[in-house]
């Protein structure tokens, strides 16, 4: 019944949004919608002076469970693109962007990612690893299919756009160097990740880190108490002197693991902090693409380095 008033809404929206004027005072700019804040990120990156960026989830938000409201099918339904992650990360969404595809630009911005370079671990039954943007370069092709979209919609500001995207990728450029300069100071023995989910998998084959995480890719599963054990037991085995939490899943699941090394003899910490599926508050450095990774790495090194 839910889902039958949510599409009925979906095509009034779209009907009423199609009979409206597309002709507001001053330069018009594109209604821009993206599902992530990291999505939202590059739009705000490269569309800038050009878009009315929205970002639907906000911080501590988990795109694995996030379900539209009806005022999210209003908002999806004005826009003039939309762009999501694909990869099943907003696997709730999928009806809402089929319904949307015939009416408003659609675009998963992992979609021209090539095969070879995405991850499928068993656990995720076949699918491919989603959290693409943990790999700088895998998020720079990200980029690349905003910026197409975005000149597609709007072919008369495609050397605007085209400027803003070059310089996105320096910044990406130079947030790769950082990152590697950062993992050089740490040991290669200790780069050993341990979070709440497998979130970091795309970070640690970039980077060079062993990750392992307490659930699975996506958090839909909860942990169960053998997880919490195996892991533990995993930790008091290797050493392992800090654990991470994250933002967007609750910290009872690291804190548990936390408690059950500790009852095998083991005093791990908690080393900080991670943004994984969900960014920081808006006009924080935690709240860009940019400082979420910086975070994350300064985090993770100094923890581990300890």
């Amino acid at each position: 019944m839910k889902k039958t008033l949510l599409f009925s809404l979906l095509g009034i929206a779209i009907f009423l949004t199609g009979c409206t004027s597309n002709s507001p005072k001053g330069p018009y700019k594109l209604n821009v919608v993206s599902t992530t804040g990291m999505i939202n990120d590059i739009v705000l990156n490269i569309g800038s002076g050009n878009v009315e960026a929205k970002g639907l989830m906000g911080p501590g938000v988990d795109p694995h469970l996030y379900k539209a409201s009806e005022g999210d099918v209003n908002t999806l339904a004005k826009a003039d693109v939309i762009f999501y992650n694909g990869l099943h990360l907003e696997s709730k969404m999928g009806e809402v962007f089929e319904k949307m595809s015939g009416k408003v630009k659609v675009v998963a911005v992992a979609s021209t990612i090539p095969e070879a370079k995405l991850r499928t671990p068993p656990e995720f039954k076949g699918f491919h690893d989603p959290h693409v943007w943990f790999d700088v370069s895998l998020w720079k092709i990200a980029a690349l299919e905003v910026e197409k979209a975005l000149i597609e919609v709007d072919p008369a500001n495609a050397s605007a756009y085209k400027e803003r995207a070059k310089q996105y990728q320096e910044k990406l450029d130079t947030l790769e160097i950082e990152i590697k300069a950062a993992i050089k100071t740490l040991p290669k023995e200790k780069r050993i990740l341990v979070t709440a989910h497998d979130a970091f998998g795309y970070f640690g084959r970039a980077y060079g880190f062993e990750v392992i995480g307490l659930q699975g890719i996506s958090t839909q599963a909860e942990a169960g108490t053998q997880d919490v054990q195996r892991l533990a037991a995993l930790i008091q085995q290797r050493k392992i002197p800090a654990i991470f939490i994250e933002t967007a899943i609750p910290i009872r699941n690291i804190k548990a693991v936390q408690d059950a090394a500790k009852a095998k003899g083991w005093n791990v910490r908690i080393g900080g902090e991670l943004f994984s599926d969900a960014m920081g508050t808006s006009g924080t450095p935690q709240g860009t693409y940019v400082g979420m990774v910086r975070h994350n790495i300064h985090t993770i090194v100094k923890a581990l380095g300890q």
